[in-house]
């Protein structure tokens, strides 16, 4: 009987010590291998606009934003001129996933109109974006589009009403883009886009 107790008591302290090992290992492993989050950081901003560029956007969207930079210098801006451009930063940042870091990293949002911003967020995530995997510590070996090139068809006024306002100086564009990838060439790549005024800054609020 006294010998059956010892062997549960020191079948017990095994498991314990294995427990402890075990938890010491996944402390240890955490210290010395710690994986860390790079934080992106600001490379250029338009205080007026409230825009701001940071450095985990694709080279090609960096150069497009000193496009931008320069057409809201000029006095007066040119909404054409403006409504393009940002049109076309929409469709490189929204639809480019290969430099997105998770599902909920979604694109172009800089440009959507706040009051439906977050019914974007949530449809591009359960559509578009449903199937990006995270790659927070750059280890991703999943194959996603790529913007290639952006062409704006058209750019012409329109009256838009939202809501009880009408914005009868709105901008309807459309335009068409091709992936770099040849795996995606039968995505989506033509769309109607509706830019509306709030203030002095112009907004997405229909994609079409």
């Amino acid at each position: 009987m006294k010998l059956k107790k010892k062997v549960k008591k020191t079948i017990v302290i095994i498991v314990v010590i294995l427990l402890l090992a075990a938890l010491a290992f996944l402390i240890l492993r955490k210290t010395l291998f710690k994986e860390t989050v790079k934080e992106p950081q600001v490379l250029n901003k338009i205080d007026d606009y409230g825009y701001v560029l940071k450095d985990n956007k694709s080279k090609k969207y960096q150069k497009e934003f000193t496009e931008l930079v320069k057409i809201l210098k000029k006095d007066p801006v040119n909404e054409e001129e403006y409504a393009s451009k940002i049109a076309e930063m929409f469709i490189i940042d929204f639809y480019s996933l290969s430099d997105k870091s998770a599902k909920t990293d979604v694109g172009g949002v800089d440009f959507v109109h706040p009051d439906i911003l977050n019914n974007f967020l949530e449809n591009a995530e359960d559509t578009l974006y449903k199937h990006v995997e995270s790659n927070i510590y750059g280890n991703r070996n999943q194959s996603l589009p790529t913007i290639d090139s952006v062409n704006i068809e058209s750019v012409e006024k329109t009256s838009f009403t939202y809501g009880e306002e009408t914005d009868e100086n709105a901008y309807l564009i459309k335009a068409t883009w091709t992936y770099k990838e040849e795996a995606f060439s039968d995505y989506q790549s033509k769309a109607s886009m509706i830019f509306i005024h709030k203030d002095k800054k112009l907004y997405l609020a229909e994609l079409g």
